[in-house]
């Protein structure tokens, strides 16, 4: 089980990352009344990725970090970068754009801008997903 944790939370968070970016906000403005309720909305849920993705990603780093300088998973140091570095645009977008996007601040450059942060952290979660599903030898003692 302990071996397949690594690829569970992977998948958790691109998972995540896809329904709720790809169908779900997309669902709220084609189906709410006006852009501003499903804003409104959007808005909650795009902050409640951002916990799910900070939680996913601080699982992946205990998971994986190093322990007495060779970690026991081979996909690790190649995947540390994407980790990290979603986990960044996840607080980017939450703390720097999503404020911008609901005070409607030149919302056409601060919607575009999180748009293209979120599909980097997506990006991130697949390249990370990707490297807990190879197959790959265990270590040799």
């Amino acid at each position: 089980m302990r071996e397949r944790l690594p690829a569970l939370v992977a998948a958790l968070w691109w998972g995540s990352l896809s329904s709720i970016g790809f169908l779900a906000v997309p669902l709220l403005f084609a189906h709410l009344p006006t852009p501003a309720m499903a804003g409104t909305l959007a808005a909650k849920l795009f902050a409640a990725q951002t916990w799910v993705s900070v939680v996913c990603c601080m699982g992946l780093l205990l998971i994986s970090r190093p322990k007495m300088a060779v970690t026991p998973y081979p996909w690790a140091r190649a995947a540390m970068l994407f980790i990290v570095g979603g986990l960044l645009l996840a607080l980017v977008v939450q703390y720097g754009v999503s404020p911008r996007i609901v005070a409607r601040q030149d919302l056409k450059f601060w919607h575009g801008l999180g748009t293209l942060l979120y599909t980097l952290q997506w990006a991130c979660a697949l390249v990370t997903l990707w490297h807990t599903l190879r197959k790959s030898q265990p270590p040799q003692d």
